[in-house]
């Protein structure tokens, strides 16, 4: 890298030093910026050609420049010679002004290092551009290196210099004397112009019609560049020391045949033996057949054998020249019409205009670019051609790169961008808005191009309103958003809102339709949606158009409407639409079919929000429900020991006080847990409670194994047990203390169980056990079942005539076991019958139970979990929330049972104080 540097650095200073010795104090200098070496040029490639700029003007030019260097190894006279050869050619050039001939713009400065003059642009040598690279940079530019004659440049150039030479001869009376390729000049527009008039001899009778020129011998001992190229140069000037305008010819002959030989000259003339080299060629000449001008085009080959006759009067004349049909070739025939644009009239121009969109196509981009397009901007300034121009002008700009555009034709299309008159451009302009926007850089489509379409949608002419409208969405898609929204969209509402064409309103609601697709959804939803209900008419083309406008946005991917919207807006403004009397049968059929298809789209939407709202207040629901019943669980493993106290207090206490005494807790824990929940709420929830307690956290069962014993000893029937202990009753009181102790205990066998609550039996044993039940006062929320599977208050384990039940399974409470009967039970059991007891218990005086214990204590419902109704069977009913037959089976299955909460257990209104033998006794009756 730093390699690189380093050269370019070297080869910049290297130009820089030959440009600053070459024209260091030079007057040119003053006036103009030299440059870069470009090319060169003059006879034998003397002239050093540079890009140059004129200081007060900025004006392009070429500076020619011969540095006197160069011809240092001549004597002094020798140098005089040519500087004077130099100057001579350089000054009648300047005298000289025609379109075919190089223009000097700053006449010949000499300083002691060098000669130095201006003229137009230009771009090399013809013999640069053949490969005669002499007197160049070292480094030589690609654009020569690299450059290569089409063959309309090379007939137009042709062209171009039969016609320089025929205004020599024919207007000026003169001949060139030196027509080689280094005196063909290509100027930056690619036209050929003629130079290097060092040895031009002019008529000595001009005013005769037979001019006479006279010729100078040829003088060897000259320097080179004192002498013409004898390569180009007619034999007659060596041999006959003559010459005429024919000579010229010859040279003309000669260059196009070089030109078509890659540089090659025809004859290769010994400069030391000029004349018997001449004389030995004179003879090739004469016998000159086909066969040596294969190279040339066959059109123009017999023309260039008679450019190089050895005889003078049959070679053509320039005039003659330019008529040829070789040069009748469309493409140098438009470039020549172009070189003399500026003597046709507008009207000759128009029409030539009109018909070069066919031509362009056929000619090479290098020749549009630098012959036609400076010519056809150069008509900008003229307004009434610039319809005609601009058309090709953008026709060429479409083969351009981007580059190419903005450097060649966006600066010429500033200026008239901002024409308003005529309205053509305007138009012509919107046709090629896709071109514009696609390579005009962003700002100076913000600055230019997009003012351009704002002043057509504003314009009073409705024709280009119209047609403002239908082109925009062609190139909607180019445009940035934020013009669009902040600049185009306004101005599109408002030519349909202002507007009195009703061309103008339709097509200003399908040029919305067409570039919704581009604006963002709530763009659309809250600025164009609302512009449609301002829209005043009800022609049927205009609903039509509002009617596009909501489908397209309805049913878009992109944009689409809300149900708020439909339900709230559109609907309310489609629906009276759709009946105007002005629609027909077939548009107010599109009408109800999007209307059908809007409802349909709410009615699904809003069906669906509300399915799912549904759902998730349900699952809302059950989290709440789950939260209580979990918060149960807490509270009835809190107080599970004190709950089982609880129930047995009251059940002594109602034994000895019929149940006057009431728990004003009791009531109110009921009230509580009285919830909100329907029945068959109830149950599901008992259901799953109970499937999950099995599943999870039944324990398994362990049958005990034990010694049978003698029914007649160890097995009694519970009703004997009770008439055997019933006497006792009266003077007995349950002890809190160790009631509350004792929370396990083992049922009497089930048949006995059965038997007490659901057998027949005589009617004295019947008053008996329901007055017993009465005055026990069991109450529907004095037990129940803890929803945490962990903790269970009712467990039970069968074996073969034995339940063995479990209250309140707590780790501290003692196991019971129903083998060893205590010795106060046994006591007990041996007493004779004291039937007084129950005098006492369900006398007139103590009513077995209060209608205010009924309505508080609700021991129906208690007693339908033990009794069942008549005619039924099984101990299961809907209000416990358990399934069926719960008694029938070894282990109650009622741990979700709402009833069988710790909760709701009542607390005991006063305590009670009883003997031991009461307590064996109630263990018994309920153990």
């Amino acid at each position: 890298m730093e390699s690189m540097l380093n050269k370019l650095k070297s080869t910049v200073t290297k130009v820089t030093a030959d440009v600053t010795s070459a024209v260091m104090g030079n007057p040119v200098t003053r006036e103009f910026d030299v440059g870069r070496h470009i090319a060169s040029g003059g006879n034998g490639l003397a002239w050093k050609i540079f890009h140059g700029t004129k200081k007060s003007t900025k004006q392009e030019v070429a500076v020619f420049v011969f540095d006197k260097k160069l011809i240092d190894k001549y004597q002094k006279f020798e140098k005089d010679q040519i500087i004077d050869s130099l100057k001579r050619g350089v000054q009648q050039l300047t005298r000289l002004r025609h379109p075919r001939l190089l223009t000097v713009q700053h006449p010949l400065e000499e300083s002691r290092d060098c000669l130095a003059f201006c003229t137009e642009p230009v771009f090399a040598s013809l013999a640069n551009v053949l490969g005669n690279w002499e007197n160049l940079p070292s480094s030589i530019s690609p654009d020569i290196k690299d450059y290569t004659l089409y063959d309309v440049e090379t007939k137009y150039g042709l062209l171009q210099v039969s016609e320089g030479l025929s205004f020599l001869h024919s207007s000026v009376k003169m001949v060139h004397g030196n027509v080689t390729p280094e005196n063909i000049i290509l100027n930056k527009s690619g036209a050929w112009k003629i130079m290097g008039f060092d040895f031009c001899v002019s008529s000595s009778n001009p005013s005769e019609q037979e001019p006479k020129f006279p010729c100078k011998e040829w003088d060897p001992n000259l320097p080179s560049l004192c002498l013409p190229n004898p390569e180009y140069l007619a034999p007659e000037y060596i041999l006959s020391v003559s010459c005429e305008t024919a000579s010229d010819m010859y040279s003309l002959g000669a260059v196009t045949y070089a030109v078509f030989n890659k540089g090659k000259p025809i004859l290769e003339v010994n400069k030391q033996d000029i004349y018997k080299s001449f004389s030995r060629q004179l003879d090739q000449l004469s016998r000159l057949g086909s066969s040596s001008l294969t190279s040339i085009p066959e059109e123009v080959r017999e023309h260039v054998k008679l450019l190089l006759n050895v005889t003078p009067t049959v070679r053509p004349d320039a005039d003659q020249m330019t008529k040829i049909p070789f040069f009748n070739d469309v493409g140098a025939v438009t470039l020549q019409y172009f070189d003399t644009l500026f003597q046709r009239d507008n009207l000759q121009k128009s029409q030539f205009f009109k018909g070069l969109p066919k031509v362009l196509p056929k000619l090479p981009k290098r020749v549009i670019v630098q012959r036609i397009l400076p010519c056809l901007t150069s008509e900008f300034v003229n307004p009434d051609m610039v319809p005609f121009v601009l058309p090709n002008v953008l026709l060429i700009a479409e083969e351009c790169t981007k580059e190419e555009y903005v450097r060649l034709i966006l600066p010429e299309l500033g200026p008239v961008f901002k024409q308003q008159e005529p309205v053509q451009i305007l138009l012509i302009f919107l046709q090629k808005m896709d071109l514009l926007l696609t390579k005009t850089p962003p700002d100076e489509i913000k600055n230019s191009v997009l003012p351009m379409v704002y002043r057509a949608l504003e314009a009073p002419s409705i024709q280009i309103q119209e047609l403002c409208l239908n082109i925009i969405p062609t190139f909607a898609n180019l445009i940035d958003y934020p013009s669009m929204k902040n600049a185009l969209i306004p101005r599109i509402k408002n030519a349909c809102l202002q507007t009195s064409s009703l061309a103008v309103r339709v097509n200003s609601l399908v040029c919305l339709g067409k570039i919704l697709e581009y604006l963002d959804k709530w763009f659309v939803l809250d600025d164009i949606l609302p512009f449609l209900q301002q829209i005043p008419s009800k022609e049927p083309a205009v609903l039509m158009g509002i009617l596009g406008i909501y489908k397209c946005t309805f049913t878009h991917k992109k944009l689409g409407i809300t149900k708020e919207q439909l339900a709230g807006k559109v609907l309310p403004h489609l629906i009276p639409l759709s009946i105007e009397n002005n629609l027909n049968l077939n548009q107010f059929s599109s009408f109800i079919a999007v209307i059908k298809e809007m409802l349909s789209r709410l009615e699904s939407e809003h069906r669906t929000k509300l399915e799912q709202l549904h759902m998730m207040e349900e699952q809302q629901r059950s989290l709440e429900i789950g939260n209580q019943m979990n918060a149960s669980e807490e509270t009835g493993a809190t107080h599970a020991g004190s709950q089982i106290d609880k129930v047995f207090n009251n059940i002594g206490t109602d034994l000895l006080t019929g149940g006057e005494s009431e728990n004003k807790e009791d009531g109110l824990q009921n009230k509580q847990k009285r919830a909100s929940f329907t029945l068959e709420e109830k149950q599901k929830l008992a259901k799953e409670q109970e499937q999950a307690q099995k599943l999870k956290s039944q324990q398994p069962l362990k049958p005990q194994v034990h010694t049978p014993i003698a029914p007649s000893k160890q097995t009694k029937d519970l009703t004997d047990t009770l008439m055997d202990n019933i006497t006792s009753l009266t003077s007995l009181s349950v002890s809190t203390s160790k009631l509350s102790t004792s929370s396990t205990f083992t049922s009497v066998p089930s048949t006995g169980l059965n038997m007490m609550f659901s057998t027949p039996i005589d009617n004295s044993k019947r008053n008996l056990t329901n007055g017993l039940n009465a005055n026990m006062g069991f109450q529907t929320s004095g037990f129940s079942m803890p929803v945490n599977p962990n903790q269970n208050f009712f467990s039970g384990s069968s074996t073969a005539g034995v339940t063995t039940m479990t209250l309140g399974a707590a780790p501290a409470l003692s196991s019971y076991n129903p083998l060893s009967v205590p010795p106060t039970a046994v006591k007990a059991q041996q007493r004779p019958a004291d039937m007084s007891a129950l005098n006492n218990l369900f006398g007139p005086q103590k009513p077995k139970v209060s209608m205010n214990q009924l309505s508080q204590q609700k021991p129906n419902q208690w007693l339908n979990q033990f009794v069942p109704p008549q005619g039924s069977s099984g101990m299961g009913s809907a209000a416990m929330g358990v399934q069926a037959n719960v008694m029938g089976q070894a282990a109650f299955g009622m741990q979700g049972n709402p009833f069988f909460n710790p909760q709701n257990f009542a607390q005991p209104s006063a305590t009670m104080t009883s003997s031991s033998s009461a307590s064996n006794d109630l263990k018994d009756l309920f153990g």
